[in-house]
């Protein structure tokens, strides 16, 4: 089997030296670095890695900026992203996986143990149920200002924002039962059924409305930081 290559991007050249040396370890990993997001996003365009860990905190271009930039292209659209940062608290991890990360690596991290944590973003495998589910707090959490802002917008324009509605529902029914927030997803598809009643001419603007308040109560009693835990992050 071929190695895995590890595109390693951070402005300390102390932390590359050592995130190298700590994956040179292991014979299943190649990596490379980059010294800016800049840099990594030619690198990752041209070497297809199978995974970039990304410093959040770089001038210039930091990380969540470069994971934007990187999504942004079909060739590094679909390319794994995991943040390594000292900012991994709940509240943080969530906010970096609504960004579209597949996982956060603490810092410190153990150099020996650094390259059994890298490979549980690439192979394949169950997801961590703790991870998805701080993967539905951030979206239902990130879906509650566009939901407020769509609302104020309905009397005077509600055709042209009942898509958005749907697109902010359809993905909390989805994942509603196996991340444990049944109460929002049931919310989640009554609005997307008021929605449909509305566009067929047999509900009301006032129904989407009070279908959006009933979401947005949801998942604020349901979707509070502390009813998730960090995931674990094995070493092997």
């Amino acid at each position: 089997m071929s190695a895995l290559k590890v595109l390693h991007v951070d402005d300390e050249p102390d932390i590359r030296e050592l995130v190298e040396i700590s994956l040179g370890l292991d014979p299943e990993l190649t990596v490379k670095s980059c010294s800016s997001g800049a840099d990594a996003l030619a690198a990752a365009a041209a070497w297809a890695p199978d995974l970039i860990l990304i410093d959040v905190m770089m001038p210039v271009m930091d990380g969540p900026q470069t994971l934007g930039h990187l999504r942004e292209y079909e060739a590094t659209a679909k390319i794994p992203v995991v943040f390594m940062t000292a900012r991994a608290q709940a509240r943080e991890l969530a906010h970096f996986l609504s960004l579209g990360a597949a996982g956060v690596i603490p810092k410190p991290f153990d150099p020996m143990t650094l390259a059994g944590m890298v490979k549980q973003y690439v192979h394949t495998g169950a997801p961590d149920p703790a991870l998805l589910k701080l993967r539905y707090v951030a979206r239902a959490k990130g879906g509650v200002g566009k939901m407020i802002e769509i609302r104020g917008k309905l009397e005077n324009d509600a055709a042209a924002n009942y898509a958005r509605l749907e697109e902010i529902c359809r993905p909390l029914v989805d994942g509603a039962e196996t991340c444990g927030f049944v109460a929002v997803g049931s919310a989640a598809s009554t609005l997307e059924r008021m929605v449909e009643d509305a566009k067929n001419g047999i509900g009301s603007v006032r129904d989407v409305e009070h279908a959006i308040d009933r979401l947005i109560d949801a998942i604020d009693r349901d979707c509070r930081d502390d009813v998730v835990a960090m995931p674990e992050v094995r070493s092997a």
